[in-house]
């Protein structure tokens, strides 16, 4: 049986695999969908939206969506774009992200999106909350600062690292990243080594004495814009 279907993206016919995801199957065409919590290895998770495309004109997080026979997606839309932009606004107001010295500046995904989006402002006043660091650790800390509460570290540290060191406590406002001990981030069985250290897409998880081991001009996405990488692919 033929396990292939089409649908459209911006009136480009796309062929996927049954089951798969719209945006594994546009990453696979080359077209880049913008995203912070879904990250190649990690088991869908949904939570960030920055993905959210119009599936036959309703917003669906593509990281999540299957896609289906016939379907018409939008992801280049203007209607898209705003919906984005604001989802990233909100993500900067409702943190504490100080781009200008953080060591993550210039690999953080999340300024990365702000640049392709032409955000370099907020449009709504910052919120200012207050939000814990725990360098407990002799190797890693978690300035919560900084966490935009994708779940990566939560799913790597399961899916990858076979250990429970991340989860999520709270809801609303309230919610965030903790740790499975009774204490600090010193008394898990979290490794330097580990892949949920390393796959944080801001500066929430950082490794101690490698701060700014990259110098400026040399970093990820100094020169070319975050999903750069996925559009050259296919050309």
């Amino acid at each position: 049986m033929n396990d292939k279907i089409s649908f459209i993206i911006d009136d480009r016919e796309i062929k996927a695999k049954k089951g798969q995801t719209i945006l594994a199957a546009a990453q696979e065409a080359g077209i880049y969908i913008p995203r912070l919590c879904s990250k190649e290895g990690l088991s869908p998770f949904g939570s960030c939206r920055v993905c959210t495309v119009l599936v036959n004109g309703r917003a669906q997080a593509s990281c999540t969506q299957p896609v289906a026979q016939g379907i018409v997606v939008e992801n280049s839309s203007e209607k898209v774009f705003q919906i984005r932009k604001q989802i990233i606004e909100m993500l900067f107001i409702e943190g504490n992200h100080f781009c200008m010295f953080c060591e993550k500046s210039g690999n953080c995904e999340l300024q990365a999106l702000a640049y392709r989006f032409g955000i370099l402002a907020p449009s709504l006043p910052f919120m200012f909350p207050e939000k814990d660091i725990d360098a407990s650790h002799p190797d890693v800390f978690i300035d919560r600062n900084r966490c935009v509460l994708c779940g990566r570290c939560v799913r790597a540290s399961r899916e990858l690292d076979g250990k429970h060191v991340f989860q999520f406590v709270g809801r609303g406002p309230e919610r965030r990243i903790a740790v499975n001990a009774s204490a600090d981030l010193k008394n898990t069985e979290l490794e330097s080594s580990d892949k949920a250290v390393e796959i944080c897409p801001v500066g929430a998880i950082i490794r101690k004495r490698v701060g700014f081991k990259i110098p400026v001009g040399k970093r990820l996405y100094d020169h070319e814009p975050i999903g750069s990488d996925i559009e050259k692919a296919c050309t």
